[in-house]
């Protein structure tokens, strides 16, 4: 990102979400038909999940996703400048409380976060009640980028973000301290530390880290969802009650209860879900490549 970049998106957050929200959504509808690549892959995936709509109906789904996609894109100077009141407004939590108990009692936690457009966003109002712990994956081709990023997800409380290249010991040490992990378990990240479980249906790499980091921190798991709301309503993060009976001694089992209850989710608004993403990329030893 340049500084003109920074400083559109430094303009942007001035405007009102009445305004943001449908510009964003134009540059979505327009990014539909310039990021071809991007469009194959999210069209691939949607064939993949959800056979049971017809092409056309897919496309439209598609045609939703890169315009909830530019939204989201467009309100990203939000959570990188604008103040908390503001931002409290624009993002509500429900469920606050089943997390706040833990959380005072400075009980391990995992928050189970899958990859639905507006997670910054939930992530960026929760940092306003709770240190939490979180990995993100440094943008070493655009250092610009990386330190907004690190501002955007560090300017509230006092967050502690690692880095994969960190490993698991920091995350652990974290939650038994008492931080929630913010936890993004539901992408394609290869071979290590993967099985293959279903996904819609298809043999997808899943890693096991949520049963195994949920066994060593001796950690509860909370679902963590943010949706965004219609028009320019804004988004809503929903945090559900501890998983019951988990982790189990199957990890195979764990991972699959993952995958179930995530899929059940996407159902809820298969629009939000972040398609153009290769989720499916690594396949099983002698099955063809999707992608």
């Amino acid at each position: 990102m340049t500084r003109l970049g920074i400083v559109f998106f430094w303009l942007l957050h001035w405007l009102p979400l009445a305004l943001l929200a449908p510009f964003g959504r134009a540059l979505g509808w327009l990014a539909y038909y310039l990021a071809v690549p991007r469009r194959r892959i999210a069209l691939t995936n949607l064939r993949l999940c959800f056979p049971e709509l017809d092409e056309a109906a897919r496309r439209a789904l598609a045609h939703r996703h890169f315009q909830v996609l530019g939204r989201s894109l467009f309100e990203r100077g939000l959570l990188w400048w604008s103040s908390a009141a503001r931002l409290r407004r624009i993002v509500r939590i429900d469920g606050l409380e089943r997390l706040a108990k833990l959380y005072e009692a400075r009980e391990p936690v995992i928050l189970l976060v899958p990859h639905f457009v507006g997670l910054d966003a939930g992530a960026t109002r929760l940092a306003m009640e709770i240190n939490a712990v979180s990995v993100y994956a440094r943008q070493k081709r655009n250092p610009t980028l990386d330190r907004l990023l690190h501002h955007g997800r560090s300017r509230f409380g006092d967050q502690l973000l690692l880095t994969r290249q960190d490993g698991i010991r920091g995350t652990v040490k974290a939650m038994r301290e008492g931080r929630p992990f913010y936890y993004l378990p539901d992408m394609d990240y290869g071979r290590k530390d993967a099985i293959f479980v279903p996904f819609f249906g298809v043999e997808a790499a899943t890693i096991t880290g949520l049963p195994r980091l949920a066994r060593l921190g001796k950690a509860k798991v909370l679902p963590c969802v943010t949706r965004m709301l219609p028009g320019s309503a804004g988004y809503v993060l929903e945090i559900g009650g501890p998983w019951a009976d988990y982790p189990t001694a199957d990890v195979e089992a764990d991972t699959r209860r993952m995958n179930a209850w995530l899929e059940g989710v996407v159902r809820t608004m298969p629009e939000q879900y972040y398609w153009v993403h290769r989720r499916f990329k690594t396949r099983p030893e002698g099955q063809a490549r999707l992608y």
